[in-house]
């Protein structure tokens, strides 16, 4: 059986990764700061911060996994605009800690980054692999230096290191600081209430391409799986959705009436305004496809917000 350490599992995307490897008959490990209260019983932890080397190192050569995902980040634009030092810091140290601690261990294991569709220049048109990386914001830069470390690793040391670039996904656990849980919420408050409401949101003309989240992390294992680490694949549904449009959609799923109220503080001072995935390659070369739909992720989330 082989063995998977994932750092950063109690994030959004650590239950469902650690549950995609566990159903594909992976011994499952994750590492976290903080230990997550919604853990899989038959997931091993074990408390690690990613900016102490000497307790990454320790966390890697103890365990000697087959592989390493690390989903630890500072994984919001927002976030990464008001703390853009602290976001440098957790994802390119974080990822150099582990790429150090993998190349001194005594089994040198695969390892994945996740880095994002923010890496990419704005274009009018879906992305491929091969469009401009220009991000304009701190947390697509972080990602990008992800990535040349990556490359750098594994041209000088031969380590097998996979890099993925996964567009919007959401699903039910994701923060409400991200805009779909956020429309979600206030409209489930707002029903709950049973009284008209107000919901405040942000730029509703962007356009995003969104996937569940179960899509994404099946994407993940899919290609740390693949032989060829040289090859950077971008995940999402090849579908771009105006804000408007799905909120409009979850306004929809609630009896009340409600207003729409544009709130300066949830604008970014840079936004794309279209952002599309091209998922022709690892369409083509490892048969992934999406098997979900955005509404009925949404529709999830929104009853959890009902349920509360």
């Amino acid at each position: 059986m082989q063995k998977i350490l994932i750092f950063g599992i109690g994030g959004f995307a650590g239950k469902y990764l650690a549950q995609e490897f566990l159903n594909n008959g992976y011994d499952v490990i994750g590492s976290d700061i903080v230990q997550p209260k919604n853990l899989q019983h038959n997931v091993s932890f074990y408390k690690c911060n990613l900016l102490e080397y000497d307790n990454v190192s320790k966390l890697i050569n103890n365990l000697l996994p087959d592989m390493i995902v690390n989903l630890a980040a500072i994984s919001s634009v927002a976030t990464s605009w008001n703390i853009p030092q602290m976001t440098m810091s957790v994802n390119v140290i974080g990822a150099l800690n582990i790429l150090e601690a993998a190349k001194l261990s005594k089994k040198m294991p695969k390892i994945m980054f996740v880095g994002s569709s923010e890496e990419y220049s704005a274009s009018e048109f879906p992305l491929n692999e091969e469009y401009k990386l220009n991000s304009s914001n701190p947390y697509g830069i972080s990602k990008v230096t992800q990535e040349i470390f990556a490359k750098l690793y594994r041209d000088q040391y031969g380590m097998k290191i996979y890099c993925v670039r996964p567009f919007n996904h959401t699903g039910v656990g994701q923060s409400d600081s991200f805009v779909l849980p956020s429309f979600c919420k206030q409209v489930a408050a707002i029903e709950k209430s049973k009284m008209s409401g107000v919901i405040k949101v942000g730029n509703l003309t962007a356009k995003r391409d969104f996937s569940d989240v179960r899509d994404i992390v099946r994407a993940y294992r899919m290609v740390i799986e693949s032989n060829d680490c040289t090859k950077i694949y971008n995940v999402g549904s090849g579908k771009a959705y105006s804000l408007q449009s799905l909120l409009d959609y979850i306004i929809s799923l609630s009896s009340q009436k409600i207003s729409v109220e544009i709130d300066s503080e949830r604008l970014r001072p840079i936004d794309n305004m279209y952002i599309c995935c091209d998922n022709t390659s690892i369409r083509s070369d490892l048969g992934w496809d999406p098997q979900y739909c955005i509404y009925n992720a949404i529709s999830d989330i929104y009853n959890y917000y009902l349920s509360l």
